[in-house]
């Protein structure tokens, strides 16, 4: 009877250590899912961010790229001192495929990602004294999926082969207008920030040469009324 009631009291443990086992994985996989990019499943996605750099200082910014993907990026100084900065990515193995340069604009793509987290680093080290505000643009778009598409239809015995690529064609099309026209607000946010700095040097120039005349006006009214001041004596020679 000892030895039932044991066999029965070790099955049931091995029954919850199953159970236990079982709800673990799932929660540890329920977690990874979590914690996995929101844009993950999606086929395009495209930002755009403006970030201050202060001066002697770096700042790395990491994105996720699905493996196969098309990654690309680009930074612009919009202004700060004399509006160039280093700009250097590192793709998700560690390696250095954009090597750090001090200009103004620059740009990277991968056609095929490995897939992981790309860094992209701004580098304004060199700048002892001025902070720079710079433009940041990244796409990460995955042509494959219009793939994936097809053959989803091609399941459903339709021929959308010309719709699947006229549709990959579209998208590349699009993400070639997405670039251009954050290469135009660059350089719109750039030449605005420029007319700005030239106004702001304009009227304190003006008003310090302002300043200056009235002052330079006031000495030589002065001394020219110094000039023909007579004084006056009480005694007179007999």
């Amino acid at each position: 009877m000892s030895f039932l009631t044991w066999h029965t009291s070790l099955l049931i443990s091995v029954f919850f250590l199953i159970c236990f086992l079982t709800y673990t994985s799932t929660n540890n996989a329920e977690t990874q899912e979590i914690h996995k990019p929101w844009y993950e499943n999606l086929p395009a996605v495209a930002m755009d961010y403006k970030v201050h750099i202060d001066a002697g200082k770096e700042d790395c910014y990491y994105q996720y790229v699905q493996a196969g993907a098309t990654f690309y990026v680009s930074f612009s100084v919009v202004r700060g001192g004399d509006g160039m900065a280093g700009f250097a990515v590192r793709n998700p193995q560690g390696q250095i495929v954009k090597p750090y340069e001090w200009q103004a604009t620059a740009d990277y793509t991968d056609q095929v990602s490995s897939g992981g987290y790309y860094s992209v680093c701004i580098d304004n080290q060199f700048s002892r004294f001025a902070g720079k505000l710079v433009n940041i643009y990244i796409t990460v778009v995955k042509y494959d999926a219009w793939d994936k598409y097809a053959k989803e239809i091609e399941e459903l015995q339709l021929n959308m082969q010309n719709f699947t690529v006229t549709l990959g064609t579209v998208e590349r099309n699009i993400n070639d207008m997405l670039s251009y026209q954050s290469y135009s607000r660059n350089r719109e946010a750039r030449d605005f920030a420029l007319l700005n700095d030239n106004n702001s040097y304009i009227q304190t120039f003006s008003i310090c040469q302002i300043i200056v005349i009235f002052v330079a006006c006031s000495v030589q009214v002065f001394f020219v009324r110094k000039l023909f001041d007579v004084k006056l004596t009480s005694k007179s020679r007999i």
